[in-house]
């Protein structure tokens, strides 16, 4: 029975079933979609898409209007016209290709970010050719605008895609397209990459507020003069309860726009430790999240206070320490951390 003649409602499920597939391996013989690639990846032909843009249709709408009129009415120079501008479309479409052909892209590195923050992903564009490129773009999904990129004969050049961090964990780069309209604008080249890169994202730290839980030994006496000395300033910090009056910075609190109220830190010996526990941070707050992101607080304000601090969630515990290190080693766990 010949299926093409039915309507749709009475095609065979099994023949539409077989149809999808069919589309769905053309499209993969046709287009080649790849999941994510390691190391440098090489822009062969065969990974570089092109086709006419909307003024390129146009153009060639006029092309055959002109090509009409001057075979009814036997216009030698309207010919001529013809097939000048069909020859520099053609030389047009050459040029776009191999604007966008034969270029090597590698990944760099992305920093950690906290959730809401852009994580800023940096790529190398490599252009081994002799000939330099132009206005090549690069964008991805949710990208406002895309990141315009010239790479010169010979060498490379480095592009930041900024993507938003929705939600803690790690973030992997999505897919990016690079396309090319030059050098004539009637044809657009565009091919895919999605780089093996990951950004780590950490809980947002919640608003300033609930004061560090102190180690076992370590009361509101302690907390007042924990890592402060009174030789030199040693800079600012959120204001945690317990801090003396005279220690406040009322010129930067005035200064600051959210009207937050800093502690002044001062060099000198330092006497507090903090354990921060997921059950001090979920006795506070109740949900998971909301204690990651208070627990992401107390590392930020711990820190800022040149306090030694441990971390405990769930299975995982680090030793109270301080320092970058130490920083990044918390909020990673925080980062990482399953519900």
């Amino acid at each position: 029975m010949n299926t093409a003649s039915l309507p749709p409602s009475t095609v065979p499920w099994r023949t539409r079933l077989a149809n999808l597939r069919l589309v769905r391996r053309l499209s993969a013989k046709i287009f080649q979609p790849r999941g994510t690639e390691a190391g440098e990846v090489f822009l062969n032909q065969r990974r570089v898409f092109i086709l006419p843009t909307r003024a390129g249709l146009l153009l060639a709408l006029m092309l055959v209007a002109l090509l009409l009129g001057s075979i009814n009415y036997s216009l030698s120079l309207g010919f001529g016209l013809t097939f000048l501008v069909v020859s520099v479309a053609w030389i047009g479409m050459l040029a776009t290709f191999r604007n966008l052909a034969h270029l090597h892209l590698r990944p760099l590195r992305v920093e950690p970010v906290f959730a809401g923050d852009a994580a800023e992903y940096r790529l190398v564009i490599r252009n081994a050719a002799t000939l330099d490129r132009y206005a090549i773009e690069l964008s991805v999904a949710g990208l406002m605008r895309a990141i315009p990129c010239d790479p010169p004969a010979g060498l490379e050049q480095d592009v930041t895609i900024p993507v938003t961090a929705q939600r803690r964990g790690r973030q992997p780069m999505p897919r990016i397209t690079l396309a090319t309209r030059f050098p004539l604008g009637l044809w657009r080249a565009w091919s895919y990459w999605t780089p093996d890169l990951a950004a780590l994202v950490y809980p947002r730290p919640a608003e300033v507020g609930t004061p560090l839980p102190l180690a076992q030994g370590y009361g509101r006496d302690h907390r007042a003069e924990r890592v402060r000395g009174s030789e030199d300033f040693a800079g600012l910090r959120a204001y945690v309860a317990g801090d003396p009056v005279r220690h406040i910075a009322w010129r930067a609190m005035a200064r600051n726009p959210e009207g937050r109220v800093m502690t002044k830190l001062f060099d000198g010996g330092a006497s507090g430790e903090a354990w921060l526990t997921l059950d001090a941070a979920l006795s506070h707050t109740g949900h998971f999240e909301s204690a990651l992101s208070l627990m992401a607080r107390w590392v930020l304000d711990a820190e800022a206070g040149a306090m030694h601090y441990g971390l405990e969630v769930q299975a995982t515990r680090i030793a109270p320490g301080r320092g970058p290190a130490h920083r990044a080693a918390c909020l990673e766990v925080l980062a990482l951390a399953v519900a």
